[in-house]
């Protein structure tokens, strides 16, 4: 069952001049140190820092609330699996939001997608709700281990 839909699509030009004016300032509020450090070895800095930005924007939206009611930034969190996939990871207040979306003896499932073309990145999350399993392991339930 789907519970949450949420896209984002941002102009890369727009995070490049943010980060000019505002440097460290702009990437200590809304990234996490994982986040930083990911974005900042990259070759393509302010592409990649505009994917996770419109990757929080499109969780905020899924989640139904936006930047509000707990849900703050540094709270959802964008990484990659081993193979490059990407996942988000939900804490705090986003988490809370979460949790209060999935309905008794369902397990959220996050799915995201992300892409760039030159001047544009866009993120895609889908929020979905599936059985408990009764036993084995945990699947991406966007959870912080």
């Amino acid at each position: 069952m789907i519970l949450g839909i949420g896209t984002d699509l941002l102009d890369i030009r727009r995070i490049e001049r943010t980060l000019e004016r505002f440097g460290p300032r702009f990437c200590e509020r809304v990234f996490t140190k994982t986040e930083r450090a990911r974005c900042d070895a990259h070759v393509s800095r302010a592409a990649r820092y505009a994917q996770r930005y419109a990757a929080k924007e499109a969780c905020a939206k899924a989640l139904g609330t936006g930047f509000r009611d707990g849900v703050a930034w540094r709270g959802i969190a964008v990484d990659n699996l081993p193979s490059g996939k990407p996942v988000l990871t939900l804490r705090d207040g986003a988490l809370r939001r979460l949790q209060t979306l999935t309905p008794a003896g369902m397990t959220p499932v996050i799915d995201l997608s992300l892409s760039d073309e030159y001047p544009m990145a866009q993120a895609i999350v889908i929020i979905s709700a599936v059985a408990s399993p009764a036993d084995g392991p945990p699947g991406n339930d966007g959870t912080s281990a």
